[in-house]
């Protein structure tokens, strides 16, 4: 237990000022997309673009395409919460058709996981920024999150399911590869999780019943 939090204060002592400001905006985005509340996008592209400007410089460039997708689904999620219907009111929580769920799963996230599983293994002769020791875990749970992100844009129920599988499977992952701090990042993300489900399913009853 004392390695374990020597190994957490160790990560926290070297996490910049500027990574703290990405995970509290990142952690404030999870808490906004739980109350349904279209901040979760400006303040979801605050912590992406800061994590866009880290990586970069990090030489982390798989990363950085990470959060370059995950800016560019803010963008667009932003677009779409804002749109009203022909009765002026915006779009609903719904859950997915099974056609838009077998999309997201045999569409996107197999596409994904193929191609980041191929990027991950790659390795350059000069320098190791997208090299992985588990890259298909690695390509496994970003996968998910890219489809989580899609669902949340599209405002489908599912995508909180999806955040929290791969929220599951980050918190050992990180904590196995030494980020302590990175794992407990995944830990609260989890909870939040959990509770955007909760919260989403109890504001989509509660709409039927109107």
């Amino acid at each position: 237990m004392h390695d374990i939090y020597s190994l957490f204060l160790e990560n926290v002592q070297q996490t910049s000022i500027l990574e703290v400001i990405a995970v509290v905006f990142g952690l404030i985005s999870v808490w906004f997309a739980k109350k349904v509340n279209i901040l979760v996008f400006p303040t979801g592209i605050t912590s992406t673009v800061i994590y866009i400007y880290i990586c970069y410089f990090a030489q982390l460039y798989a990363d950085m395409a990470i959060n370059l997708f995950y800016t560019g689904m803010s963008i667009y999620g932003w677009y779409i919460w804002t749109r009203k219907d022909i009765n002026k009111k915006p779009r609903p929580i719904r859950w997915n058709t099974k056609k838009e769920q077998w999309l997201g799963i045999a569409g996107v996230f197999v596409f994904f996981w193929i191609i980041l599983g191929l990027l991950f293994v790659f390795k350059h002769d000069d320098s190791e920024y997208i090299n992985s020791s588990i890259p298909y875990i690695d390509a496994f749970t970003t996968s998910i999150f890219f489809v989580g992100m899609w669902f949340m844009a599209r405002k489908k129920i599912e995508n909180w399911i999806y955040w929290i599988i791969g929220d599951l499977i980050s918190v050992p992952l990180y904590f196995y590869k030494g980020l302590v701090f990175t794992s407990f990042q995944f830990l609260v993300f989890l909870i939040l999780a959990v509770l955007g489900l909760m919260q989403w399913i109890k504001v989509y009853n509660d709409t039927k019943m109107q």
